[in-house]
C-alpha cells in the first residue's frame, strides 16, 4: 500500500516507528493518509498481529455521512469510538477507532473486497489536502 501511495500521489512521506504518514502539504500540517503497523497509537485494531496494518484515510464529511451516518464524538480518556464495528476485522472499511469524529475512515489490510473503494477514498482525501493547502497559501499561511 505504501508503494501505491508513493507512486500515485505527489506527496511527502514521513516515517516514525514503522508507521508512514502521507502529506500533500510540504509543511506537514496533517496527513491525508497514514499506514500504521503497531499498537503504539491505539490498541483498537490489534495491529501487533503478524502482517496486519491499518490504512487510515481522511475523507470529507459528506462521504463519511454517506457511509456511516453522523460522526461519533471523540472518545474519552484515550478510548475508542462506539460505532459497533469490529476494529480488528480485515478488509472492511469502517470508521477510524479514534478519529472518526474528524471524518477519518480505516481499513485493515485492504484487499479484493475494498481495493476499488479505497482508491476512491484516497483520491478524495488527497484532493481535500491539496485544496486545504491552496486555501492556506491564498490566505498567506504555509
Amino acid at each position: 500500500m505504501a508503494v501505491f501511495l508513493r507512486g500515485v500521489y505527489e506527496s511527502e512521506e514521513s516515517n516514525l516507528h514503522g508507521d508512514s504518514y502521507f502529506f500533500y502539504d510540504p509543511e506537514r500540517k496533517f496527513p491525508f493518509a497514514t499506514l500504521l503497523t503497531s499498537n503504539a497509537h491505539d490498541q483498537a485494531s490489534d495491529l501487533d498481529r503478524p502482517g496486519v496494518f491499518r490504512l487510515n484515510i481522511g475523507v470529507g464529511s459528506d462521504t463519511y455521512h454517506s457511509m456511516f451516518g453522523q460522526q461519533p464524538p471523540f472518545p474519552r480518556d484515550g478510548g475508542i469510538v462506539n460505532t459497533g464495528h469490529d476494529f480488528t476485522a480485515l478488509d472492511q472499511i469502517m470508521p477510524h477507532p479514534v478519529y472518526a469524529a474528524m471524518s477519518w475512515v480505516c481499513v485493515l489490510n485492504p484487499g479484493e473486497a475494498t481495493l476499488e473503494a479505497v482508491k476512491r477514498l484516497l483520491a478524495e482525501a488527497y484532493e481535500l489536502d491539496v485544496k486545504k493547502h491552496a486555501e492556506r497559501k491564498a490566505r498567506g499561511g504555509s
